[in-house]
């Protein structure tokens, strides 16, 4: 049976969006949007067309799709900003959403990308995978290192196998060239 007392109403704690002051700063990701949209559509031309026939859109397709989308997306989102609209904060558990970026652990996680790019070509991703992840993991707080290393190497020997067999998409194998 249903009632039309107000008490019965449920009320959610969705708030519009915050409208106000104007936040340019938010114009440099339209900014990237836009390069990156016009780069896919630009760089579309170049794709060759393989298999005429077999596939009625073509290789394009997709590509000019994302690279419209681009264009879309960062038309709309200037608007937005124009408007002055902002997004609701972002309502964390955990986190202190007062405090600024921990710069060390930046850095840190910076530095471990650059010498797993570093490395890759002679260790391989396979090796370099696993001690990304364990480092990733190291640096953000865990304290398992073995189980951790074991996890990473899971995963970066499934996906160089999910990339190599599964896309043809050859990831370096480094010094396990023959064992992979």
């Amino acid at each position: 049976m249903s009632t039309n007392d107000p008490a019965d109403v449920t009320t959610t704690s969705e708030q519009p969006a915050r409208t106000g002051e104007r936040d340019l700063g938010q114009l440099v990701v339209v900014a990237v949007l836009v390069v990156l949209g016009l780069y896919m559509i630009i760089s579309t031309w170049d794709v060759v067309a393989g298999f005429e026939g077999g596939d009625p859109l073509g290789p394009r397709f997709f590509a000019l799709f994302v690279g419209i989308g681009l264009l879309v997306l960062a038309a709309l989102y200037t608007v937005s900003i124009l408007r002055g609209e902002r997004g609701e904060e972002e309502a964390g558990e955990d986190v202190d959403l007062e405090g600024g970026a921990h710069w060390p652990t930046v850095v840190q996680l910076v530095a471990l990308v650059a010498l797993n790019v570093l490395l890759i070509d002679f260790l391989g991703w396979a090796i370099t995978g696993a001690l990304l992840f364990a480092g990733g993991a190291w640096i953000i707080g865990s304290r398992t290192p073995v189980r951790d290393l074991a996890i990473g190497a899971v995963l970066s020997v499934g996906s160089w196998y999910a990339f190599y067999v599964g896309l043809g998409v050859p990831l370096p194998p480094g010094v396990l060239d023959g064992i992979l």
